[in-house]
């Protein structure tokens, strides 16, 4: 980790709040449980008991792994539905298969994202290649579910290939911190995913010591994941490190992020994922694979997958 980097960060583009920028505070620090999901690849639920009304438009975030596979144990997930959001998977390490019934897919490796936009509903399926399934290797990731507004939710679905090389390489002030912008917007800066809810996600890289102050839409939400590492958050110094997220406040147009001096032996920086949304703001109704504003939808979800009007699995991959 991480896959996409550069030699020397003070080549690439500075990135640094105005001096008069308002700090947003830290609201909350929370641990993430670990869990297993598919058919038995480990997570952590980086979400998991936070308010919803702090992570509109996101509904969930698992971190997939760090995990060391020994020959014959990658897993991934079988064929499952989806309706009425988004599904972001970023991978650090390793290597994915991605398939669905609307004829998306694509392999994505060290520094890739998929961004699947299941819309009116679809089946797909993430998995290994047969290649690592057979040696072995490291796995880490992480898949983000993005709400989409009730007026997007029945839309076509769609997928896109973001390769790493696409991501937008920015730094701090000082060169202390590398970010990979992959959607949305920084300081006049674009990532190269295509959102229908107005987002920001990016994976900054901080060097032991650094601190790094970055502008931020006053209208988003504002939150913060530790990959590896440890340090703080806000200008306050919430500490936090691997497996926590941070909650900021709602008040102030910049974020602070600052490594500590000594970080892990097998992690020799502070690998936080930052998220900010425009909240939608409408009744979230989440049930399993499906999210949609009302009960009803949600059972109507639920029967237009068992008659099959979300799509089949393709006559191959039987």
């Amino acid at each position: 980790m991480p896959a996409v980097t550069v030699e020397n960060p003070l080549t690439l583009p500075r990135v640094a709040a105005p001096v008069d920028a308002r700090a947003r505070p830290v609201l909350a620090v929370a641990t993430a449980p670990s869990g297993f999901e598919g058919e038995g690849f480990p997570v952590r639920r980086a979400f998991a008991g936070i308010d919803y009304k702090h992570l509109d438009p996101f509904i969930m975030m698992d971190q997939m792994g760090e995990v060391e596979y020994a020959p014959g144990e990658p897993k991934g997930t079988p064929w499952h539905p989806h309706r009425g959001f988004e599904t972001v998977t970023y991978l650090i390490d390793g290597t994915f298969v991605h398939r669905d019934s609307h004829g998306g897919g694509g392999v994505i490796n060290d520094g890739d994202t998929q961004w699947m936009t299941a819309g009116s509903g679809l089946l797909h399926i993430e998995a290994p290649p047969e290649s690592l399934v057979t040696s072995g290797g490291l796995f880490h990731g992480l898949q983000l579910w993005v709400n989409l507004p009730k007026s997007d939710k029945m839309m076509a679905p769609r997928y896109q290939d973001i390769g790493g090389g696409q991501v937008k390489l920015l730094t701090s002030s000082d060169g202390g911190a590398l970010l990979r912008l992959i959607a949305g917007d920084l300081d006049g800066h674009q990532g190269p995913g295509a959102t229908h809810t107005p987002i920001t996600m990016m994976h900054v890289t901080v060097n032991p010591g650094a601190e790094v102050t970055l502008p931020w839409r006053a209208d988003f939400n504002a939150l913060a994941y530790g990959l590896a590492g440890r340090g703080t958050a806000g200008s306050e110094g919430r500490p936090f490190r691997m497996g926590q997220a941070v909650v900021f406040g709602a008040d102030g147009d910049s974020l602070t992020i600052r490594a500590d001096e000594a970080q892990e032996s097998r992690s020799p920086n502070f690998e936080v994922v930052l998220l900010g949304g425009l909240p939608i703001r409408e009744p979230m109704m989440h049930y399993g694979p499906f999210v949609m504003n009302t009960h009803a939808e949600l059972a109507q979800a639920f029967e237009d997958f068992q008659a099959g009007r979300l799509g089949t699995v393709p006559a191959d991959a039987h």
